[in-house]
């Protein structure tokens, strides 16, 4: 029996769906993962290649009127609000006050206006104002894209899910080290905490005409 049928003959894999009320978070995209000297890079191109497609995305969201939400990571210089996350993950001095590699890429950027939410570990939802903020948009749906798969992707997911968003995770715009990490962190996301789809499903929804939008006044 193939994975995917096993799983959902074990009552895994149901589908959640946009609702009518979507919003993009852009984890935590930035030079970190780019450049090729940071440690955080995967000097294979998956990351560049999921920078691209996270653009797409957010330019699509733009168009159809649907709200963006960066986030960065933003460590006190030694870390010392890291906590055990930083202890753990040394490399994450690469976000400390300072350091170049925090800065976001030409694209995608925060354009002015749109919100940045600073976090000190994984989930964008942690320790931060996002669910505040994307309830009294009206929001619903959280579509997550960024960096890592295996990790900041997979834990704003999650609690997206928890805190009673629908999460859809656009696969190709999400990046990791190692490409069978990234499958199988993607894999078991669409089977347990959110619905995974490619770019082309969410750019196409965003640009569809029956799109609902946002009442007025509900988002900036």
């Amino acid at each position: 029996m193939e994975r995917g049928d096993d799983y959902a003959a074990a009552g895994f894999l149901g589908r959640l769906g946009f609702g009518v009320r979507p919003a993009v978070v852009v984890v935590d995209v930035v030079t970190a993962y780019l450049d090729p000297e940071s440690p955080l890079s995967d000097r294979g191109g998956r990351f560049e290649r999921a920078r691209e497609a996270a653009a797409q995305v957010v330019d699509a969201a733009r168009t159809g009127g649907v709200p963006v939400v960066f986030t960065e990571v933003r460590l006190m210089a030694g870390g010392a609000d890291g906590g055990l996350f930083r202890r753990k993950v040394p490399a994450l001095a690469a976000f400390e006050a300072g350091s170049p590699w925090a800065a976001f890429p030409d694209e995608p950027a925060p354009l002015p206006g749109e919100v940045v939410v600073s976090k000190q570990y994984a989930s964008a939802f942690f320790g931060t104002s996002l669910a505040s903020t994307l309830t009294a948009w009206g929001v619903d749906t959280v579509v997550v894209v960024g960096f890592s798969t295996s990790g900041c992707v997979r834990a704003t997911a999650v609690d997206a899910l928890q805190h009673g968003f629908r999460p859809i995770v656009a696969a190709d715009a999400c990046g990791d080290r190692d490409v069978d990490v990234h499958e199988h962190n993607l894999f078991d996301l669409d089977a347990k905490y959110a619905d995974v789809v490619a770019v082309s499903d969410v750019v196409a929804h965003f640009l569809a005409p029956s799109l609902s939008r946002t009442s007025e006044g509900a988002v900036p």
